[in-house]
């Protein structure tokens, strides 16, 4: 959007501005190297906090705003063309900006997010004669419609199946009070679909919805979508080279589709876990899992049980708060929890101004959060063996991250909440589980009408919750804020291969791998997003890494269609070597800390959801497809297959 706003309105949206994100543009419009030198060099960024005022005086503030209501009356007057940053300028800049020194490696990966150049498969032209092969996606979230996105462009014939009656995935489901977004929304958006007008810097559910309905309406995504649809199975039939895939719809009938080529994108989050607790269903009130949220319970007035106080809990709990008689939540182990000046704020509607109107500010501001939230952390979780505490911290970096939590823990409970401090405090390592973002969780906890039990539920007799060490509580309702089944990826689908071995029996229920999080031998032209290992622990936007994955997918896919190829099978041994890489990391890193208990691992501790690499690795290691890492069927040799099968029916697939 051109720059239409006029001197007042300016001036405003000034008064609200990221001071650091501001001098990198001051520095852009006037190409004045002054405005990153002293005196207007920033003060270091740190921690979530988006260091707004730059650590700068105020006069030093307004003679800075000033400078910048000058340089934009001009460029309302006069707009510049801009020719985009050479690369080690962004990572100069930014250095300065962010006080940290980012390596060069990152300059390729931050200009994507700024849009400063073209993502890899936005580059790809269309597959001639594409008609002839057609791609299936399951799924139609955030990671179903990238992949639909970039299958648009290369031209080929694809179907998305959803089993829900819109598009939204996770921000479709769940729909419970208070569900938001812990990145920022700036960030956990699509880089090449940028919205400057979110209302909140971590939005809540319905906006997040909104932004994936009017991103599949635009790109014209819907007519491709089949709805209400859930996947039972899929079979690989080699004489054909395709998948044939079978469906129930919502109302119950059976269909098959077939397609050459088979996208997962059901997510990690998809399928909820209720816990087997004795005598569940002689709860005679509602109880339900938030994810699944029962909207025509009526919870006002009534005594509520949550149980879970992980992530959703801190999102729920402070929701109900208020608006139940009495909220008790059981918590079987406590969280880390950070202090986020921004994550109850709203955007202020200067700063909308900013992000849609002045050139380049919403490329910087998304490239410091890029930074502060995608790869900072991750070398502070890294095992130090000569650290002598090991029970408390990895490192002394990580100790310190524990003293900056605990200290925000006890001003929020200075003051009458000392009494909580024991069952709140983890004892595990800063960054061992889900570090979660303060929802008013401390505030909430020492309300009168809200009471936190620390221990775990070990059964339910009638309207009584019975706690593991004997205590007796009577509800009304019952709220299960439980998570996911995480590790039984793909689960309830019944996929089968060349092998004709089930996935599900080759990965069981809790140890899925595969190459790149995405590829698994013997399931030829099956793609996984979202996958196993690539879930982001250590900060940062799951919207990345399916970016990353969409585009490896959409190279593969290219040259397929140059090489004349019918179908690319991951070999073994490359699937195995990554697999020990990923393992061989895991082994260094805090998610295998044996301090605490995490959906990241399985039973036999090895890691499993989560990955291991910095952003920066896994966009390098997307970045291109190697046909050498498969084995190749070429089109020739599948239609003499196939040929070979038809005269000999009786010796079945080879």
């Amino acid at each position: 959007m051109a720059l239409a706003a006029d001197d007042n309105q300016l001036r405003d949206a000034l008064s609200v501005a990221n001071l650091p994100t501001l001098l990198l543009v001051l520095a852009r419009l006037t190409g004045d190297p002054k405005w990153l030198e002293d005196p207007y060099r920033p003060s270091r960024t740190i921690a979530l906090d988006e260091n707004d005022s730059g650590g700068f005086s105020e006069a030093r503030q307004a003679e800075i705003r000033a400078a910048m209501l000058a340089v934009l009356r001009e460029e309302r007057d006069d707009p510049r063309s801009l020719p985009p940053p050479a690369e080690d300028q962004i990572i100069r800049m930014l250095s300065i900006s962010l006080g940290d020194l980012i390596p060069p490696e990152y300059a390729p990966v931050l200009a994507e997010e700024g849009l400063f150049r073209a993502a890899r498969w936005q580059e790809l032209g269309a597959i001639e004669g594409s008609a002839r092969t057609r791609v299936l996606v399951i799924g139609a979230g955030f990671s179903g419609i990238c992949a639909g996105l970039a299958l648009r462009r290369l031209g080929l014939d694809f179907t998305i199946v959803e089993r829900n009656p819109d598009v939204g995935g996770t921000w479709l489901q769940n729909n419970y009070p208070g569900a938001a977004v812990d990145t920022p929304s700036h960030l956990y958006s699509y880089s090449f679909a940028p919205q400057a007008g979110w209302s909140r810097f971590y939005p809540r559910q319905p906006e997040l919805l909104g932004y994936l309905r009017a991103t599949a309406r635009d790109a014209g995504l819907y007519p491709s979508i089949q709805f209400d649809t859930a996947v039972v199975s899929a079979t690989w039939d080699e004489p054909s080279a395709s998948w044939i895939v079978r469906t129930r719809s919502a109302a119950g009938q059976d269909g098959e589709l077939r397609a050459e080529v088979l996208i997962s994108a059901v997510g990690l989050f998809n399928q909820p876990e209720l816990p087997d607790i004795p005598g569940l269903t002689t709860f005679p009130g509602p109880a339900f899992h938030a994810s699944r949220w029962d909207h025509r319970a009526d919870l006002a007035g009534k005594r509520v049980a949550v149980i879970g106080a992980g992530a959703t809990a801190m999102q729920v709990v402070p929701a109900l708060a208020g608006r139940v008689a009495r909220l008790t939540v059981f918590q079987r182990s406590p969280q880390w929890v950070a202090p986020n000046p921004n994550y109850l704020k709203d955007v202020a509607a200067g700063t909308r101004l900013l992000l849609e109107q002045v050139p380049e500010y919403r490329a910087w501001y998304r490239m410091r959060l890029f930074w502060m939230f995608q790869d900072k952390l991750h070398p502070s979780l890294f095992k130090d063996p000569d650290w002598p505490h090991p029970d408390r911290a990895l490192n002394a970096v990580n100790d310190r991250h524990r003293r900056f939590f605990t200290d925000h823990l006890d001003a929020q409970l200075a003051g009458g909440g000392e009494h909580l401090r024991d069952a709140l405090l983890p004892t595990y390592p800063a960054y061992g589980k889900r570090i979660l973002m303060d929802n008013n969780w401390f505030t909430t906890l020492r309300r009168d009408d809200v009471k936190l039990v620390a221990e775990g539920v070990t059964e339910i007799d009638g309207s009584t919750v019975i706690t593991s060490g004997g205590q007796r509580h009577d509800f009304d309702a019952i709220v299960f804020a439980t998570g996911w089944t995480a590790r039984r990826f793909l689960h309830p689908m019944h996929i089968v291969g060349r092998s004709h071995v089930p996935l599900r029996e080759q990965w069981g229920d809790d140890d899925a791998w595969g190459y790149l999080g995405m590829a698994m031998p013997g399931f030829p032209n099956m793609f996984i997003l979202y996958g196993p290992n690539t879930n982001v622990g250590h900060g940062g936007s799951a919207v990345f890494n399916s970016e990353c994955q969409v585009n490896y997918i959409a190279d593969l896919l290219r040259q397929m269609a140059d090489g004349d190829i019918a179908a690319v099978d991951v070999r073994e041994d490359v699937t195995a070597a990554y697999k020990e890489r990923v393992d061989d990391a895991h082994s260094r890193m805090i998610w295998t800390h044996p301090g605490m208990t995490t959906y990241y691992r399985n039973a036999a501790g090895r890691v499993v959801t989560t990955s291991p690499w910095r952003a920066v690795d896994f966009w390098r290691m997307t970045r291109h497809a190697d046909l050498q890492d498969y084995r190749v069927t070429s089109k020739v040799a599948a239609a003499a297959h196939t040929m070979r099968d038809a005269n000999s029916p009786d010796e079945g697939v080879r």
